[in-house]
């Protein structure tokens, strides 16, 4: 009886080689682990956010220079094709790109484009060669686009432009969703002089409510846009003019 039980009892002397050996190799491997994590992650966090900063600047940067000669043609027939657009605007310079604006439901012209020259100067010289010059019967109007939008996430709403009030001011309604501030500033600016135009959108976000306003500086004005453009269609439907 004594030898089993004795047979069956570890002897120290192995057993506290055991507990040595599990001590050591806690002791050694924990640590490097650790001094692994703590040094080299913050490292290539800061590399892949200095990468990140380095591409947005890029975007920003090259988008800031297409501005500069990117021009807003307005008020163009609905016949012009793109290549007929850029034949116009060929003589002034190198065109990069040259391209009518459609409806997307309807293919039908909205009556404006966007034509990028090579350089600056360039897009000046159209600018003032061309604007105000009639095509098929129309006068078109040429200018350098007011924004360029690069290429990134547009979850959040652009910040527009700020909007001038006046008492001589028009409600413009049953505009098209894809109407922008831009675009009914343009629209307007086609037919006369105008101080400042607005689409209202859901607050905290860039949708359209359907309707804007736009301002000028006189009573006669105000009056003179309700008879051109009351049932005028912008974008594909008719809008609503009358005084706000």
């Amino acid at each position: 009886m004594a030898t089993t039980i004795s047979s069956l009892v570890t002897p120290p002397n192995l057993h506290r080689r055991c507990r040595i050996h599990a001590s050591v190799s806690v002791s050694v491997s924990t640590p490097i682990r650790i001094s692994t994590r703590i040094v080299s992650a913050p490292q290539a966090r800061r590399r892949r956010l200095a990468l990140r900063v380095t591409a947005s600047s890029a975007v920003l940067e090259a988008a800031e220079q297409v501005a500069t000669r990117k021009l807003y043609v307005g008020n163009i027939p609905r016949t012009v094709t793109n290549d007929e657009l850029r034949d116009i605007f060929a003589a002034h310079g190198t065109i990069e790109r040259a391209e009518v604006m459609y409806d997307k439901y309807t293919n039908r012209s909205r009556r404006f484009g966007f034509v990028t020259m090579s350089t600056a100067e360039e897009a000046n010289a159209a600018i003032e060669a061309l604007n105000g010059t009639e095509v098929g019967g129309r006068k078109i109007k040429v200018n350098v686009t007011e924004s360029f939008l690069p290429n990134i996430d547009r979850s959040a709403p652009e910040p527009e432009p700020v909007f001038v009030d006046s008492q001589y001011k028009v409600y413009v309604g049953n505009l098209a969703k894809t109407v922008t501030t831009e675009v009914l500033k343009n629209f307007f600016s086609e037919k006369g002089q105008i101080l400042s135009a607005t689409v209202s959108h859901i607050p905290g976000t860039s949708k359209s409510k359907g309707y804007g306003f736009v301002t000028f500086s006189s009573e006669e004005e105000v009056e003179a846009a309700v008879a051109t453009f009351n049932n005028v269609e912008l974008e594909g439907q008719p809008i609503r003019v009358n005084r706000a």
